[in-house]
């Protein structure tokens, strides 16, 4: 039996997701970051969240060294910004980008809807994917309207 990857891709895509960035701080003290939509929450007592990150992702060993991440859920209008994070070179990923660190040093992205700081609570092996759950030492929200991604594609909340 042959399994189609991409039609179980696009049986995946059917699942409507917000969208984060993902950050840590390298071990030159650089922040990395890059955008996710494979984030969840796990657990309230104690807080604790999860995303997955390809095993071939260039930030792998930066979010692997670090003591925690952080993550930035965007706002409806925050889609260029989730493109940047998506596709642009990491060295360039932050230009203009106005961040604040963390506790753990993670970067949280000003104007998110949403921001949780967390500390590596643990790793497991997901396939070709990492899991890496956090506990969450701080978090923040603002009003607003989320960016969706479905079917492959950016969406909206229908008003």
């Amino acid at each position: 039996m042959s399994f189609d990857q991409r039609a179980f891709r696009d049986t995946l895509g059917c699942f409507a997701t917000g969208v984060c960035i993902a950050s840590a701080t390298g071990p030159d003290g650089q922040p990395v970051g890059l955008t996710v939509n494979s984030f969840t929450s796990v657990s309230l007592d104690p807080p604790l969240v999860l995303f997955c990150l390809d095993n071939r992702s260039e930030s792998l060993s930066a979010f692997l060294d670090a003591p925690g991440f952080a993550l930035s859920i965007l706002a409806d209008d925050q889609r260029p910004l989730s493109s940047t994070f998506a596709r642009a070179p990491q060295a360039v990923r932050w230009d203009g980008v106005p961040a604040v660190r963390g506790q753990g040093g993670a970067p949280l992205i000003q104007g998110a809807l949403a921001v949780l700081d967390c500390a590596r609570h643990a790793v497991h092996e997901g396939g070709d994917h990492t899991i890496l759950v956090g506990r969450v030492l701080g978090f923040a929200n603002r009003p607003g309207a989320p960016l969706l991604y479905y079917r492959g594609t950016y969406a909206a909340l229908a008003s």
